[in-house]
């Protein structure tokens, strides 16, 4: 039987589309469908606004990869971030981001979806994000935040309502409503 060898950054980076690092395979995404794709950029386009009012940090849209150190993940691959750390020019964001949003697609609903986003939010916590966004297209709550001070008790928006993510952005707001456009 034939040793199989861990996959590495170098051949993540030579993949066309969406994938992580993950137990050392590259784990390809599926493309998005227009609700979420369209909620992801609204959460990219209101976090960069806030980049340029503030003049702090870096807002990150969809399909780029953070590099992370856990012993079963090397990489996250948010659909819209907060980034503060280091940058690396052409090469992968050399940290975690300090806020990740993680849009539901229509393959992301089912007691197997919802271990698997467990994990990876837990992930995202253990590599140093201070708040994950599960953004729900489908249901009420839509936005449920994760902070890594109180990862099992979630804060929740409801549409009519204004989202945050602190610690990770401070000061930074986002109407629930935005998500629908």
């Amino acid at each position: 039987m034939p040793v199989r060898t861990r996959a590495s950054l170098q051949e993540l980076s030579a993949i066309a589309g969406k994938a992580e690092l993950v137990d050392g395979e590259v784990v390809e995404m599926a493309p998005t469908g227009d609700a979420p794709g369209t909620a992801a950029d609204e959460i990219y386009f209101s976090l960069r606004k806030y980049v340029e009012t503030t003049g702090a940090g870096h807002a990150v849209s969809d399909n780029k990869a953070f590099r992370v150190n856990l012993p079963h993940r090397q990489t996250v691959s948010p659909d819209a971030a907060y980034y503060t750390g280091p940058r690396s020019g052409m090469k992968f964001y050399p940290v975690a981001p300090v806020f990740a949003a993680e849009v539901r697609s229509e393959n992301d609903y089912g007691l197997p979806a919802e271990q698997e986003l467990a994990r990876k939010r837990a992930d995202y916590i253990a590599a140093g994000t201070l708040v994950v966004w599960d953004v729900d297209l489908l249901n009420e709550p839509a936005v449920r935040k994760y902070t890594a001070a109180d990862p099992e008790h979630p804060a929740e928006f409801r549409r009519g309502q204004t989202a945050d993510a602190e610690p990770a952005v401070p000061g930074w707001r986002m109407a629930v409503d935005d998500l629908f456009r």
